[in-house]
């Protein structure tokens, strides 16, 4: 199987320290790399990541904001639980505004970008995965997800859109193992990111509609 990126493509630009340990913790948070209900330890997680205690606090605080880490009073600060109820909402908004973020992405998108969406498509289009490594593909999920979120050229769409993804990429991960193969969720990601690079705004907005839609399906067949 290809190498997987460390970090998704479109944020790939240098951030400081603090964006550094938000992004580092979110996305152990996202992959369950840090149990639901887990204690968060900001000595712990600033020691691990190798920041200073400041950077990982405001990380934390701003992971409050995305409804991944909770703070009690007197009690200290936890991973949040994942609510399966919550997938229908989720859902909800994410089926009217992945297809906006697509269209936007088709019309909007730069050369340079649209050439970094076909560079992903073709590497997913390569893979061979086995059932092993499901983990690992839904970082190629997270990857196409904030790319075109990033294309769609619309910070405000961009930070929604990656607050329900992550929610949702959440929920994903708590059953994967009862999943048969997210190869299929994952190669389907090569139209759609063919079709925002070749300018279809309406194929990629049906493409990413349905790319939702089969997710919450999927899911709800596991519960």
């Amino acid at each position: 199987m290809n190498a997987l990126p460390v970090m998704p493509p479109a944020e790939a630009e240098a951030p400081s320290q603090a964006e550094a340990a938000y992004r580092q913790l979110r996305d152990k948070l996202i992959m369950l790399e840090i149990r639901p209900g887990e204690p968060i330890n900001d000595g712990q997680l600033a020691a691990e990541l190798g920041f200073g205690r400041t950077p990982v606090r405001e990380a934390i605080k701003r992971l409050e904001v995305d409804h991944l880490v909770v703070s009690y009073p007197r009690r200290g600060t936890f991973a949040t639980n994942v609510d399966f109820t919550e997938l229908a909402d989720v859902s909800e908004i994410r089926e009217l505004l992945e297809p906006l973020a697509a269209r936007r992405a088709a019309k909007r998108a730069s050369s340079a970008m649209r050439q970094e969406l076909l560079e992903v498509a073709a590497t997913i289009a390569t893979l061979d995965p086995s059932p092993a490594e499901s983990r690992d593909l839904m970082r190629y999920d997270l990857t196409v997800h904030r790319l075109i979120y990033k294309a769609a050229a619309n910070p405000h769409l961009e930070d929604t859109l990656i607050r329900y993804d992550n929610l949702a990429t959440r929920i994903w991960c708590l059953v994967l193992d009862k999943v048969p193969s997210v190869s299929g969720h994952i190669t389907e990601h090569v139209e759609l990111l063919k079709a925002v690079a070749a300018g279809d705004a309406d194929k990629a907005g049906e493409l990413a509609l349905h790319h939702v839609t089969s997710f919450e399906e999927t899911i709800r067949k596991v519960l």
